[in-house]
């Protein structure tokens, strides 16, 4: 089964992952810090295949193009935030809050999830499933006994709905549709702070009870 690195990045500690088998790894949400993860890659000595997106928020994806540059791999995003990677207004970085971030612009994504699909990628299985509501093209990725959910589920707490295309109600729906139906025992892997269990967060997230 595959495991999991996390590699935290960027100014307001975002989690990249690093997820492997024995010859290939898996990208997720690369958002700063291009060399750190680079080094980190070449410490596991495998071949990375892709880069996956949970959203396109400035903080998950200001590593992609020299990322995806330096291995010559494609970037999976959902359709509903392709162009957000070009557009700083909607990826976040072009904010006035922002002033010191450089606006990010990445060029357009290769592959677009299709949401409810099985993927293989690299010898890996996982399948990607509709969690927006922090954004509208939020996803996260079911694998054999774990689920990276960007920002919709965290360890106690959820994504911030206030932002662009933000919804509180889209966002516990999808969490409650796809994330609390998996086993207890899974872990979450969130796009901040600690990963958590989907039993956990069913019994003690305050947005939950």
């Amino acid at each position: 089964m595959p495991k999991v690195k996390q590699i935290v990045t960027g100014a307001i500690e975002e989690n990249c992952y690093l997820i492997y088998n024995e010859k290939n790894v898996l990208i997720v949400d690369p958002g700063a810090l291009a060399d750190t993860i680079r080094q980190s890659i070449a410490t596991l000595n495998k071949k990375p295949v892709a880069i996956l997106l949970t959203h396109t928020h400035y903080d998950h994806i200001g590593a992609v193009e020299e990322l995806r540059t330096f291995y010559q791999i494609p970037v999976y995003v959902s359709p509903l935030e392709q162009e957000w990677l070009g557009n700083p207004e909607h990826n976040l970085s072009g904010l006035n809050r922002h002033a010191d971030l450089a606006d990010i612009i990445v060029a357009p994504a290769e592959f677009e999830f299709e949401n409810l699909k099985e993927y293989e990628l690299g010898g890996m299985q996982f399948k990607v499933v509709p969690t927006p509501g922090h954004s509208i093209g939020g996803v996260s990725f079911i694998f054999t006994d774990f689920v990276v959910t960007g920002d919709a589920l965290f360890k106690g707490s959820i994504g911030r709905t206030d932002l662009y295309t933000g919804d509180q109600d889209q966002l516990l729906s999808g969490i409650k549709t796809y994330l609390f139906t998996l086993p207890d025992d899974f872990i979450a892997y969130p796009g901040h702070r600690d990963s958590t269990t989907i039993g956990y967060e069913k019994a003690t997230n305050p947005f939950f009870n």
